[in-house]
């Protein structure tokens, strides 16, 4: 496959750089002669990865020359390359050949081999050239925690695996931050709400030395936790609210994304979370929310449009469960081989096939069906009606009991002038139109009908006549129009209104085969479930199914799981994971400069009973995570991106956290949890260009009141159009685990012209000049409630002049004022100064925008 082909990989020669970089400066520091010992996977498989495995690694359609390298003994064999002999390794002379038909990789290839990475090369062959297994396919095993000099800086077991980089590579670590930015930061990462001035005061006069854990503990404890983390797995779970394509189709998938805030305040251990969305569905007994909690693999894109074919999309979807399971637990990128062998991971075409058949017998066409214009789910599905759904359905039940007593008459009458003029001439009747069975009995004189045919008979009439005859007989009169009228409204409501999940199930018996080029209508040969082969086998006793396959993702001999698991939860503290690649744990991946820590964290994971707030509990509690994100003149020199944690990571909030950090600080936040989604504001016609068809109304139904102010996780996302406001965002349309941070003049157009903020920064104005009674109480309050400290006297003196600036603006021009005060749906209080307002209004703007305000510090 193309596509797989030109995949972007972490560059050798940058990690290569990277690593010499930190070798050099530990080898300055410590005044040493000699180089450092080779490691295998940290210094030669990255270069033999990226620049020779594509066409000598283990892909046989792609192999060159019969040759393999990613094998010693093959590699050896073919005397490509000869241990401790540099000179005689055909390697080492086609890498250093200037014959363009001999030189590897070949020109053609648009690779180069620095003059380092050859001189590392041949070093390794003449030390022995011994090989490795893959680092992250080995089973974790918990190292000792190292010595360090700095005792008194530990808080953690982490902090001695960072320190003890520190001080070999001769670097400090960073001073603690002080508390006004520690309870933002806390307050970010945990929940992704601003603390109130209240709380920020209260815990940077608090005298009591647990102060910093037990502002830990409540903000673990807080029903807002589970919303700031499920964000990440939504992304990863492609999560959307609607199927994609054209039709793009509504889901009620919301009922599984609650499920997960539900699942992550309650602190379900890791392996019940992942052992419920795999396969929640085929536990003994599975639960309502068990069930719901199999969704996470019903979050795919469903392709209704006319030209789709159902048993293609089918596979598509499939695909896409193998692809996005291995990213979210494996940290594996397996769509290679889904057409050949992987080039890089030994993950082969069989094993690709033979994981796909535990997804490969749920109940499913491949489309979705028609519920109304607006919904569209595909079996199999559970009906979760709300209570406002029972007591609806119960309104429309005795509406219809009473019409059908009004109209019960005049149908019976013409049921029985219908039923007279079958036998008119007094002779068995024809039947014409009658079902055959019941036609045949009619056909029959009445002496010789048996007793079940006399029985059956009427019922059978009546029937025929209720749903055949009867529209064309009544349909007109009053009394039946009511009851039909109200019939179908109740069918109307049921499908459009009524909580259908999409979960998973096995119902359906397949056989799975390897497909030629991946292309469904070329199947092979025949295979079953199991596991990739260069992974521990199955635990024994474990099904061959989902479930199984849930259980070997958590067993302790399991070398990804933990490993990718606890490198996320780093990512999500220090705005990157230990491993750079959180989405590729491959052989193309990065090699872990903390590889201790984070062998480390995967072991006390999982013998923590799998607890994710204990393990975040951990990382925060540290001294690492608790440094200033100050950069010195050092770091920027030696570390600017931070891979050596002698500072705290400085980041921007992702733009979900920036919506509810305004909406929050200004105090229009609605706080309530769960739910439909809502739909705040969007520009104009955001959806118009779906509007391609009358098959369904596009028109974007925006919400009123308060739920314009609900959290951004409940905010509809379309995938077609996702929301406007929300940059830098996934698509949700294939699995994301590592965010990608932009900077365009488009998000400062957002953060400075959306009704969100323009509205934000109006309600915090209103809410400084009620607060405090001069200017400066007035900025300071706005200030506070948005950065979480107090301002500087040159911070004050900037507001104060911008202030001034903008009231001698808007006393000259009172409309505008009035116009700027007029953005969103919250009222503004007629009572205060609208140009005193608007000036006060266009600060707090700034404020919003401020980088401290939109900054992770």
């Amino acid at each position: 496959m193309t596509r797989i082909a030109m995949r972007k990989s972490p560059c050798p020669i940058l990690l290569w750089s990277a690593l010499a970089t930190t070798w050099i400066s530990g080898l300055t520091a410590a005044h040493a002669a000699e180089p450092p010992a080779i490691n295998f996977n940290r210094d030669i498989r990255p270069i033999l990865s990226e620049n020779c495995f594509y066409c000598h690694g283990q892909d046989l359609n792609k192999r060159q020359g019969e040759l393999r390298l990613d094998l010693r003994d093959a590699a050896v064999k073919a005397e490509a390359i000869v241990p401790k002999d540099a000179a005689k390794s055909s390697l080492i002379e086609r890498i250093n050949s200037a014959d363009p038909t001999l030189q590897m990789p070949p020109p053609k290839s648009n690779r180069r081999l620095s003059p380092e990475q050859k001189q590392l090369l041949e070093r390794w062959i003449t030390e022995g050239a011994e090989y490795s297994k893959h680092w992250a396919f080995e089973t974790p095993t918990r190292p000792a925690e190292p010595a360090v000099k700095r005792a008194d800086w530990v808080r953690t077991p982490i902090d001695r695996f960072v320190l003890a980089k520190l001080e070999a590579e001769g670097l400090a670590p960073a001073p603690e931050a002080d508390r006004a930015t520690l309870i933002k930061r806390l307050s970010i990462d945990l929940t992704g709400l601003p603390p109130t001035i209240a709380e920020v005061d209260a815990f940077v006069a608090d005298t009591d030395p647990q102060a910093y854990e037990k502002l830990v503990e409540r903000l673990l404890s807080s029903r807002h936790y589970g919303e700031r983390m499920a964000l990440e797995w939504l992304d990863a779970a492609r999560y959307a609210d609607s199927n994609g394509f054209q039709q793009d189709g509504d889901t009620w998938q919301w009922i599984w994304r609650d499920w997960v805030v539900k699942a992550l305040n309650a602190d379900l251990p890791f392996d019940q979370f992942t052992t419920w969305q795999l396969a929640g569905d085929l536990l003994p007994n599975a639960t309502i929310d068990q069930q719901i909690a199999s969704g996470f693999n019903r979050n795919h894109l469903l392709n209704g449009e006319g030209g789709a074919i159902a048993e293609e999309q089918r596979f598509v979807i499939l695909f896409d469960r193998i692809d996005t399971t291995a990213t979210t637990w494996l940290g594996l990128t397996m769509a290679c081989a889904q057409c050949h062998d992987h080039k890089y991971d030994p993950i082969t075409q069989r094993d690709y096939y033979s994981l796909l058949d535990a997804f490969n017998h749920v109940p499913e066409s491949g489309t979705p069906q028609f519920f109304s214009s607006r919904v569209r789910v595909a079996a199999p599905f559970i009906e979760l009606p709300t209570e406002e759904n029972k007591a609806k359905i119960a309104e429309f039940e005795t509406q219809i009991a009473a019409a059908d007593l009004e109209a019960k008459p005049v149908i019976d009458a013409a049921y029985e002038g219908w039923r007279v003029g079958l036998f008119a001439d007094g002779k068995p009747a024809e039947g014409k139109g009658l079902p055959d069975a019941v036609a045949a009995i009619l056909r029959k004189p009445e002496a010789e009908r048996t007793e079940d045919e006399k029985k059956s008979l009427e019922p059978s009439l009546r029937k025929h006549f209720d749903e055949k005859v009867r529209a064309s007989l009544t349909g007109k009169l009053p009394a039946v129009a009511k009851v039909d009228g109200l019939r179908k409204q109740l069918s109307d409501y049921r499908a459009d209104k009524l909580p259908r999940v999409m979960v998973m199930s096995d119902a359906k018996q397949r056989e799975t085969k390897i497909l030629d080029r991946g292309e469904y209508l070329n199947p092979t040969e025949k295979v079953s479930f199991a596991t990739p082969q260069f992974l521990p086998p199955l635990p024994a006793g474990a099904p061959a199914n989902r479930l199984g396959f849930a259980q070997w993702l958590v067993s302790p001999e399991h070398p990804l799981t933990s490993r990718v698991q606890v490198n996320r939860m780093w990512q999500h503290f220090f705005g990157m994971g230990i491993v750079k690649t959180a989405e590729d744990f491959g052989v193309q991946s990065e090699y872990p400069l903390h590889g201790p820590l984070l062998d480390w964290m995967a072991v006390e994971f999982r013998e923590r009973g799998w607890s994710m707030k204990n393990m975040q509990r951990l990382i925060v509690l540290s001294a690492t995570y608790r440094q200033s994100s100050r950069m010195s003149p050092e770091h920027r020199a030696r570390d600017i991106e931070n891979r050596l944690f002698a500072r705290s990571s400085r980041f921007r909030m992702p733009s979900p956290l920036l919506r509810d950090w305004a909406l929050a600080a200004s105090g229009l936040l609605d706080p309530k949890t769960g739910g439909m989604p809502v739909y705040p504001y969007q520009p104009d016609d955001v959806w118009e260009a779906l509007a391609i068809t009358k098959e369904r109304d596009f028109t974007y139904p925006a919400s009123t009141g308060s739920d314009l102010y609900r959290r951004s996780l409940y905010t509809f996302w379309r995938r077609t159009v996702s929301p406007a406001n929300m940059f830098d965002a996934s698509n949700r349309q294939t699995c994301r685990v590592r965010l990608a941070t932009t900077s365009t003049p488009l998000h400062a157009l957002t953060t400075l012209n959306d009704p969100t903020w323009v509205e934000a920064a109006r309600v915090l104005a209103e809410q400084s000049s009620k607060a405090a009674g001069d200017l400066d109480g007035r900025l300071t309050h706005a200030f506070r409630r948005v950065v979480c400290r107090a301002p500087s006297e040159n911070d004050l003196k900037l507001l104060r002049r911008a202030y001034e600036r903008q009231a001698t603006i808007y006393k000259g021009n009172v409309e505008g004022a009035k116009a700027l005060l007029s953005v969103g749906a919250s009222k503004r209080d007629e009572k205060l100064d609208p140009s005193e307002q608007a000036a006060l209004t266009a600060v707090c703007l700034g404020i919003l925008n401020f980088d401290e305000a939109l900054t992770r510090e």
